[in-house]
């Protein structure tokens, strides 16, 4: 494997509060030092009051491109199936534009069934979505060498999931960071079918980041999964409150990693 820092995403979950906090959770985050910043692309809370505050997803990341002067930042994961893929990719090269080539362009195939319920958009299974993924991928990428002004750097794809047979291929095909929970007594299985499929398609396994995402208060496992290979551990806070304590307990980790 490549030799990579150790980073830090935070994902902040948009629910349960007001955009004000969201936007000084962002600043203060960035301030922090964090590497990455996440939202996730869903239209209802997953968790807590399910018709609580909850705020769309691209949208808010137009602020955080001008809120911020240092973190990448994206969706953790986009849904491909709300958007035409061009589209996708259009808006990812604006937001790549807009922060000064820090983007990354997290995406996934879906699986909330009541964003697609209430929103009319077709939930068919989870194949048929992964089908839809696999089908789209190709046509950002396509668009993003049509596009005028091009992105200001290779757009980075993070794919989420961790499926053996169609969305691991995927990651081998086209993804820069692979994000996953799966546990270390697992890994070493998911990470040899990963190689297998980079295999296939003629791909260094090398080039992709492994991602994890983190209990907040479990630090426990994440000396393990760093020695299995993964460098992008991501933690998820939420509204009303954001809590940051446990960020600077992360941030710590993260710095002997890498001291």
């Amino acid at each position: 494997m490549t030799s990579r820092p150790v980073r830090l995403g935070i994902q902040v979950q948009p629910q349960h509060a007001l955009y004000p906090k969201v936007r000084d959770t962002v600043r203060a985050l960035d301030d922090m030092g964090v590497d990455i910043l996440f939202n996730w692309d869903h239209f209802f809370p997953l968790s807590g009051d399910k018709d609580g505050l909850h705020f769309e997803a691209w949208t808010e990341l137009g602020s955080w491109a001008e809120l911020t002067t240092n973190v990448e930042f994206g969706t953790l994961v986009n849904c491909n199936s709300y958007r035409n893929p061009d589209l996708q990719a259009d808006m990812a090269r604006t937001l790549d534009h807009i922060s000064g080539g820090r983007f990354i362009f997290g995406t996934g195939s879906g699986w909330f069934e009541r964003d697609y319920d209430e929103y009319g958009y077709e939930f068919g299974t989870a194949g048929s979505r992964l089908d839809a993924l696999a089908e789209a991928l190709p046509r950002i990428e396509s668009r993003w060498q049509k596009l005028n002004p091009a992105p200001l750097r290779d757009i980075p794809i993070l794919i989420g999931g961790s499926g053996e047979q169609k969305t691991l291929k995927l990651v081998a095909k086209h993804a820069d960071i692979w994000h996953s929970f799966v546990p270390p007594a697992d890994l070493p299985r998911k990470i040899g079918i990963l190689q297998e499929h980079c295999d296939t398609v003629g791909r260094d396994i090398s080039e992709i980041e492994f991602s994890s995402e983190q209990r907040v208060k479990d630090l426990s496992t994440a000396d393990e999964l760093r020695e299995l290979g993964v460098t992008l551990f991501t933690i998820g806070i939420s509204g009303p409150d954001y809590p940051l304590d446990i960020v600077r307990e992360w941030l710590v980790w993260r710095d002997q990693q890498n001291a």
